[in-house]
């Protein structure tokens, strides 16, 4: 039972055929935005004292109800909303929207009454609390704290939001942003993001889903949901606050939540194709585009203006957001010039020049020779005169022009965008949306939306890509010798140079049957840090060299952390001719799981930072990609006339660590290979380390 029983009870909340107003007198406006949404279920105010509330007869108490409601409003002080959640789970009531704030945000004794608020829902599906509540744009119901926007639909976006004033605004968008619901999550004390996202899934009315994600806490399960969403065709959008060290801490204030690093949801969101935008109209243009048309078929664009300067905008914007502009074929130049007048600029993007102005059939045409080459979709770039009705007209035969040469072309996506967000009035919007063109307000939006949609909604939504649930972490963890550590990794496939685990005694032998130069550490006890304390030497040509660096090694760690003496030594080859040198290492996060950084190694990580962050588990593909895009790459393929190193041995290494890293998942808590060289042939783990627990 539990969260399906409370899922199923959300459902009921979202399209209620009753919902209950408990409170005072207040909830006569909010009462009134129901009645004004067009809700034409019942409506049942409950109050001990007064006889109506909004024009509705009040009930005294929730026992007085003619049935258990599927839907309620919960308006009253903070300790009495936990006693009337209590009364709505008995009885078996659907959802209720809790309004009061005072809870964890508050932190104190509001933590407390948090939870006594979650043990009191049981199975109800409560919202909130500290939340303005949710709107349904499709049945016309408005359990919602403020006046608000938008209009009925039959299809649009849901909004989730954990900023009520925020979805607040967003409802009051002047960008024609299609609205099935808006939800203001609070402070997801019973019900998750993961929860709104896993029912909006289900749900034939929603085109695509629009997150503001202040903090998650269940990342398992916000992933299994995002995932459903997409596997049904449904694009998740996300907008992250928090990016910030100050941000990160108010959004801990705010809603009680667990903010996380950045880079972790930048890793989160990568993983399971969440569209991250970065401003909150981005957010809104992103998701009205896969609404209006769905996914574009690729990142390719052909653009149209008659303007030089958006024609050089376009361009910048389209490099910084990963949009293709694809070269025009001699074909198409030569029909473009056919068509044009001779001082016009044959490009794409293709400044048709007002010499087309107002002519449909000549704007067809010229649109069609782009449409029909190496594009998947058509971006018109164009601001109605708010004054001018001929200029207007003109503006709508341009956007024809741009559907017509769209749909002969296979039914391309067709897209129009405006340098100023407010010059695309409402009328035109409307009747762009009709005609399934997207109409995207300010230039950088639309660009930034186009990029982020082609790019990211065609990622698998494989089930597989779903975070698994990480186990308590380990009692008593400690750090395993570096000889431990190699040997270990080597079950896995993980290479490391030649060595042996030896007393003092017994070093000169070692060194050479492995054969010289080779490398001397402290071996046990183990060292987090060998390098700070002296304890790695490295270069060693001669018995003498090992037996010599084994001495002052001894001398330095007593300096180093007094009373400290060796006990063993590890000797290895000495690895030369490295192409590059990575570090990967494993760390585990209480919200994310094992995350893996795999970066460019040596000792000047932390100053270099040039490192990509993967969640556990990974595939070779994920891998591979991430390497691609670090700067060490160009070191990786050859640099400036340097040999190459063996990306597939250095990809098969970081595998081996991250499959060990999976295998001891209920036990690793930090792993660090560091570095890893990269050679010509092969890879080789110089230095390893693993803090482990269970043992």
């Amino acid at each position: 039972m539990g969260r399906a029983v409370r899922l199923r009870n959300l459902r009921r909340l979202l399209s209620p055929r009753h919902v209950a107003f408990v409170g005072g007198q207040r909830l006569a406006s909010t009462i009134g935005y129901c009645v004004a949404a067009g809700f034409t279920g019942e409506i049942w105010p409950v109050n001990p004292t007064y006889d109506e509330i909004g024009g509705k007869p009040c009930f005294k108490s929730l026992a007085d109800l003619p049935a258990a409601p599927d839907a309620s409003f919960i308006a009253v002080p903070r300790e009495l909303t936990v006693e009337m959640v209590r009364q709505l789970s008995a009885m078996g009531a659907g959802g209720a929207v809790c309004y009061a704030a005072g809870f964890a945000e508050v932190g104190g004794e509001g933590i407390a009454l948090q939870k006594a608020l979650i043990e009191a829902a049981g199975d109800l599906a409560a919202v909130g609390p500290n939340c303005y509540g949710l709107l349904n744009y499709v049945d016309g119901v408005a359990m919602f704290a403020s006046g608000f926007g938008g209009g009925r639909t039959e299809r649009g976006i849901a909004i989730v939001a954990q900023s009520g004033n925020l979805a607040l605004n967003l409802t009051q968008n002047d960008r024609s942003v299609p609205l099935a619901y808006v939800i203001t999550a609070g402070n997801q004390a019973v019900l998750k993001l993961a929860d709104y996202i896993d029912v909006l899934a289900e749900d034939k009315h929603v085109s695509a889903i629009a997150l503001y994600i202040e903090g998650l806490d269940d990342m398992p399960g916000f992933s299994r949901a995002v995932l459903k969403a997409r596997g049904n065709g449904k694009q998740v959008v996300a907008f992250k606050a928090g990016r910030s060290e100050l941000g990160a801490k108010l959004a801990m204030s705010h809603t009680s939540s667990l903010a996380g690093s950045d880079k972790l949801y930048d890793a989160l969101f990568a993983r399971l194709g969440v569209i991250r935008v970065d401003t909150i109209a981005g957010l809104l243009e992103t998701a009205k585009l896969l609404s209006v048309c769905g996914v574009p078929r690729g990142a390719r664009l052909g653009v149209f203006t008659c303007s030089g300067a958006d024609n050089l905008m376009t361009a910048d914007l389209a490099a910084r957001h990963g949009v293709a502009l694809p070269e025009l074929s001699p074909a198409q130049t030569a029909s473009l010039r056919a068509e044009l007048p001779h001082f016009a600029s044959v490009s794409n993007p293709l400044d048709y020049n007002t010499s087309l102005w107002g002519n449909r059939e000549a704007l067809t045409r010229c649109f069609s020779t782009v449409m029909q080459g190496d594009v998947d979709a058509g971006m018109l770039i164009i601001d109605y005169p708010p004054t001018d009705p001929v200029g207007q007209r003109d503006c709508d035969r341009s956007v024809d022009a741009l559907l017509a040469a769209c749909h002969a072309a296979g039914g391309k996506t067709a897209l129009v965008a405006s340098d100023l967000s407010e010059l695309i009035p409402a009328t035109a919007r409307s009747r762009m949306i009709a005609l399934g063109c997207a109409p995207l307000q300010g230039l950088e939006s639309a660009i930034a939306a186009f990029g982020a949609a082609a790019n990211r909604a065609g990622q698998s939504a494989a089930p597989d890509l779903a975070l698994p649930d990480l186990p308590p972490a380990p009692e008593s963890p400690i750090l395993r010798e570096e000889w431990d550590c190699k040997q270990r990794l080597a079950k896995f496939g993980l290479k490391s140079p030649d060595g042996r685990f030896v007393a003092m005694d017994e070093l000169g032998q070692a060194a050479s049957e492995i054969g010289f130069p080779v490398a001397l550490k402290l071996g046990r006890p183990a060292l987090a840090h060998k390098t700070e304390a002296g304890a790695v030497a490295l270069n060693l040509r001669s018995v003498e060299d090992v037996e010599r660096a084994a001495r002052a090694m001894a001398e330095s760690v007593a300096r180093y952390k007094p009373g400290l003496k060796p006990e063993r030594f590890l000797v290895e080859k000495q690895v030369v001719g490295a192409v590059a040198e990575l570090i990967v290492g494993v760390n585990r996060d209480p919200q994310f799981g094992l995350v893996m950084v795999v970066g460019m190694g040596g000792v000047l990580v932390e100053l270099v930072e040039d490192a990509a962050t993967l969640l556990l588990p990974t595939s070779r593909e994920t891998v591979a990609d991430a390497l691609g895009r670090l700067k060490v790459a160009k070191l990786l393929k050859g640099y400036r006339g340097k040999p190459a190193g063996d990306m597939a041995a250095a990809i098969d290494a970081i595998m081996a660590i991250a499959a060990f890293a999976d295998a001891h998942r209920d036990r690793l808590v930090e792993l660090d290979v560091n570095p890893l060289m990269v050679l010509p042939e092969g890879a080789m783990a110089v230095d390893a380390l693993i803090v482990m627990g269970g043992e």
